[in-house]
C-alpha cells in the first residue's frame, strides 16, 4: 500500500479506504455516511489547511460547517444550472457507478500553472454570507470570518470512460464560457454532467493576529502538501449514490436539498456519528515543526 504524501479530509461513505478499487460497491460496503442525503455514499476529499506561525511551527486550521451543529466537512452542490438560477431545470446526466474525477495540480505554484483549472478559487469571508470576490491565490490579509475554498469540477464527460490515468482526461470544461454561463460541451466530451461544487470554510479567526504571521509579511497559510501560494488547490470525487437517487434529484427542478423530489435525508447527529477508526498513528492536529509527511511551506 502506498501511503498518502499529505493529509486529506474525507467526507461521505465510511467504506473509503487507501486503494478505492474501481469495482468497489460504495453504497453496498458503507454502513453510514457523513452526508445529509442518506443515499449518498460518495467520497469527497481535499487537502487540509495549516497555519504557519512566526516561529515556523504549524497548526491545523479547523473547519466551519454551513449546517448548524455539524462538525466540519464540505458543502457539496450538484447543479443542473448556475447556482443562482432557482429554476434548475436543464437536463444533465448523473454519474455512473465507478465514476471518479480529480481537478487541480498539486504542483502548481504560479498563476500560469493554475489558470487552466478555471474555477478553483478562494473567498476572504467577512461573514457567513460572503461569496465574492473569488481569487485563485490565498488571501493576503486577515479574513474576519474565514477563508472559503471553492472547487468546481469540469462538467463535460466523454461518455465512455469512468476514469482515466490522470483522473482528468475523461472530463472537460465547456468549449467556451463556463457551466454557469451555459457554455456548450466540446465534441470530444459531449455529455453534460451536473456541476459539482465544493465549498470548504476554513476557520482562520484564531490566526488573524498579524503579530503571529511571518516577519517578512507573507500570508501564513499553507496546504498540507506545502503550497503557500494557493495555486495548488485540488480535490477528488468518487461517485457513490445508491441506485438512481442522484438522477432522480437531477430530473427534478428544485434548489436547496430538493424537497420536491422527496429525498431520503438523515439528522445532523447521524451525520456526525459516522466515522472511521484512524489507520495511521500520526499527530496531525498539534503544533508541528513540519507539516505531516515532512513538508515545509513553499511560496514559489
Amino acid at each position: 500500500m502506498i501511503p498518502s504524501p499529505h493529509v486529506h479530509q474525507i467526507v461521505g461513505g465510511n467504506s473509503f479506504n487507501a486503494t478505492m478499487d474501481p469495482k468497489k460497491d460504495m453504497p453496498g460496503e458503507s454502513t453510514c455516511t457523513t452526508c445529509s442525503f442518506s443515499e449518498d455514499f460518495s467520497n469527497y476529499w481535499t487537502a487540509v489547511l495549516y497555519f504557519r506561525a512566526r516561529n515556523g511551527t504549524y497548526k491545523r486550521v479547523p473547519q466551519l460547517s454551513q449546517i448548524s451543529g455539524a462538525t466540519g466537512g464540505i458543502t457539496v452542490y450538484y447543479m443542473q444550472d448556475a447556482l443562482y438560477d432557482t429554476a434548475q431545470k436543464s437536463k444533465v446526466t448523473a454519474f455512473k457507478p465507478g465514476f471518479r474525477m480529480f481537478v487541480g495540480d498539486v504542483n502548481a505554484r504560479t498563476k500560469d500553472q493554475a489558470i487552466r483549472f478555471r474555477q478553483l478559487t478562494y473567498t476572504c469571508m467577512t461573514d457567513s454570507g460572503t461569496r465574492a470576490p473569488e481569487n485563485i491565490e490565498f488571501p493576503q490579509k486577515p479574513c474576519p470570518y474565514g477563508i472559503m475554498a471553492n472547487v468546481r469540477f469540469p462538467t463535460c464527460w466523454d461518455g465512455v470512460n469512468l476514469d482515466s490515468p490522470d483522473h482528468m482526461a475523461h472530463m472537460a470544461y465547456p468549449e467556451s464560457g463556463t457551466f454557469e454561463s451555459g457554455g456548450p460541451c466540446p465534441a470530444s466530451h459531449p455529455v453534460r454532467m451536473p456541476q459539482v461544487l465544493f465549498e470548504v470554510v476554513w476557520d482562520t479567526k484564531a490566526f488573524n493576529n498579524k503579530a503571529d504571521w511571518p516577519t517578512d509579511g507573507t500570508q501564513p497559510f499553507a496546504w498540507s502538501f506545502g503550497d503557500a501560494t494557493g495555486y495548488g488547490n485540488h480535490a477528488d470525487y468518487v461517485f457513490g449514490w445508491k441506485g438512481d437517487a442522484l438522477q432522480r434529484l437531477m430530473d427534478t427542478p428544485c434548489v436547496v436539498n430538493c424537497p420536491a423530489a422527496n429525498p431520503k435525508t438523515q439528522s445532523t447527529a447521524a451525520m456526525n456519528k459516522c466515522s472511521q477508526k484512524a489507520v495511521v498513528n500520526e499527530d496531525v492536529n498539534g503544533w508541528l515543526t513540519a507539516l505531516p509527511g515532512g513538508h515545509q511551506a513553499q511560496y514559489a
